[in-house]
Formats: structure tokens, C-alpha cells, sequence
């Protein structure tokens, strides 16, 4: 119940924390410097906690299982009569790197899936503006439905991660994860209201888009949760589910991050959900440091949790 209550209070703070930061726009004028250093700053984030928290974590939930196999076998040789070990011990040391090189395939496979999902979403996006006969009014039409639901994909993975956090019991990791995200979110939330309010769309509208923006990841957080505990519970797999959700999210954290958000606050053309997309300046020094500040703090703050 305590995992349970944690990732409702995280999901409750993710949603509210997303609204707030996408009403701002709507009340107050911001400067774009000063939001181009905190989507900076969150792009960081995403990286360092896709390479130094959910990897590993992703990578251990894998494995724990098999080795928690193998180490319950061997508990069991080990009371058995001494004659029969001897015999059964190759056997299950066999077994358990027949384990192993299945779930070097997982780890692989759910970080190029996790990407590879994220990219083909956009894709999809870009290829429905770019279908019509006349592309102008078809950008500005299709343009605000494409980038909230590009945004809603992209908070749904996030709670997919947060989700598959909760699941490892561990408050350290869902801490860490849940601050990356809430850096990549309300900046996101943000952009998507002035982006939205620059292509003329009624404010009540606005509203709509960011509550259904808002509510992706908490749900798909609690969602994640809930299946991997029943999943667990049930044992039905051999493969730890929260380990393949896990390494799945990652390859969706590093697209994101260096993809869209890099990419759009560079000024090198990528997919830009605000009005400074036209900016080409690159990043200057302080941005610099800002994303590079933004890779090491989750390695920091992962160096002290060992297992």
C-alpha cells in the first residue's frame, strides 16, 4: 500500500504541477530566455536519468530475477543430499546463462522499441500535416490537434516511467525520475499553450488540450503500476515486466530529449511545439552549462544508491 500511496501522490502532483505550469502563459507573459533554459535544463535531465537511473534500474529489475532463480535453486542443491548437487549444479549454472543471454536480447531490444515507438508516432504526425492537398491551411488545422497529441504520447511514456519506478519499491528512483519529468512537462505544458495561443485557438479550447495533456501521464503511471504489481503477482512471465517497461521508457527519454528538445532549443530544426521555433542561434554558454548540469545531477544523485 505504501508503493501505492507514493505514486498517487506523485501522479496527483505531476497533474497539478502540468496545469499550473501550462496556465501560465494564459495569465502572465514569460520570457523565452529564461523558459529556453529550464527546457535546457530538462533535456539534461531526461538524458542523464534515461542513461544513469532507468537504464541501470531497468537492467537490474532484469536480472534480479534470474539470479534470485538461481540463487533459490542453488539454496535448494544445497539441502538436498551432497551426492545429488555435484550432479544438478551444472545443470543450473547452465540454466541460469541461458538466462542471461535472453535478457541481454531484452535489454536491446526494449531501448530501440522504446525509440523507435516515439519515432514513428511523430512520423505519423508530420505525415498527416504534410498529406493535404493544400499544405498551408492543413499545417495551421492539423498542427494543434498533431502537437497535443505528439505531447500526450510523449507524457503518457513518461508515465509509463514513473510507473515502472514505483514498481521497484525504490523512492530514491521514483524520486528521480519524477523530477526529470516534472522539468520536461511544465516546460512542455508551457510551450504548448503559447504555441497554441499563437495559432489563434479560444482559450476554453486551450484548456481542454492541456487538462487531456495533464492527465496522460498520471494515468499512465497509475496504469503501469497497477499491471506490473498484477503482473508480478501473478508470475505469469519469465522476463521482469517493470525491467522491460523500464528499459522501453528510456528509449523514449533519450528521443525526446535529443530528438525534439534539443534539437528545437539549438535551432537546428527540430520538432518545435513553441513560437522561438524560428530561433538559430544555438545554445549559448550558460545553456550549455545548464544541459550538461542537467545530465550530471541524476548521475550524482544515483552514485549514492547502491544496491
Amino acid at each position: 500500500m505504501d508503493d501505492f500511496s507514493s505514486i498517487s501522490l506523485l501522479s496527483l502532483a505531476m497533474l497539478v504541477g502540468c496545469y499550473v505550469a501550462g496556465t501560465i502563459p494564459l495569465a502572465v507573459n514569460f520570457s523565452e530566455e529564461k523558459l529556453k533554459l529550464v527546457t535546457v535544463l530538462g533535456a539534461g535531465l531526461l538524458c542523464g536519468t534515461a542513461l544513469a537511473v532507468i537504464i541501470p534500474e531497468g537492467v537490474h529489475a532484469l536480472y534480479e530475477e534470474v539470479l534470485e532463480g538461481a540463487h533459490h535453486g542453488h539454496g535448494q542443491l544445497e539441502s538436498e543430499v551432497s551426492e545429488a548437487k555435484v550432479a544438478v549444479e551444472p545443470v543450473a549454472g547452465s540454466h541460469a546463462e541461458h538466462g542471461h543471454e535472453q535478457l541481454h536480447a531484452y535489454i536491446g531490444v526494449s531501448l530501440v522499441l522504446g525509440f523507435v515507438f516515439m519515432l514513428l508516432v511523430d512520423q505519423i504526425g508530420t505525415s498527416h500535416i504534410h498529406s493535404s492537398d493544400d499544405p498551408e491551411s492543413a499545417r495551421v488545422v492539423s498542427s494543434k490537434i498533431t502537437t497535443t497529441l505528439g505531447l500526450v504520447v510523449h507524457a503518457a511514456a513518461d508515465g509509463v516511467a514513473l510507473g515502472a519506478a514505483a514498481s521497484t519499491s525504490q523512492t530514491s528512483v521514483q524520486l528521480i525520475v519524477f523530477v526529470a519529468i516534472m522539468l520536461h512537462k511544465a516546460p512542455a505544458a508551457f510551450g504548448l499553450v503559447s504555441f497554441l495561443m499563437h495559432a489563434g485557438l479560444e482559450r476554453n479550447r486551450i484548456r481542454k488540450h492541456l487538462l487531456v495533456f495533464a492527465l496522460a501521464a498520471p494515468v499512465l503511471a497509475m496504469l503501469t503500476f497497477v499491471g506490473l504489481s498484477q503482473s508480478s503477482k501473478e508470475a505469469l512471465s519469465d522476463v521482469n515486466a517493470t525491467g522491460v517497461a523500464m528499459l522501453f521508457s528510456a528509449g523514449t527519454f533519450l528521443y525526446v530529449a535529443t530528438v525534439h528538445v534539443l534539437p528545437e532549443v539549438g535551432g537546428t530544426g527540430g520538432h518545435s511545439h513553441g513560437p522561438s521555433a524560428g530561433n538559430s542561434k544555438g545554445l549559448s554558454k550558460v545553456e550549455v552549462g545548464a544541459l550538461v548540469l542537467g545530465c550530471l545531477i541524476p548521475l550524482v544523485l544515483s552514485i549514492g544508491h547502491q544496491h
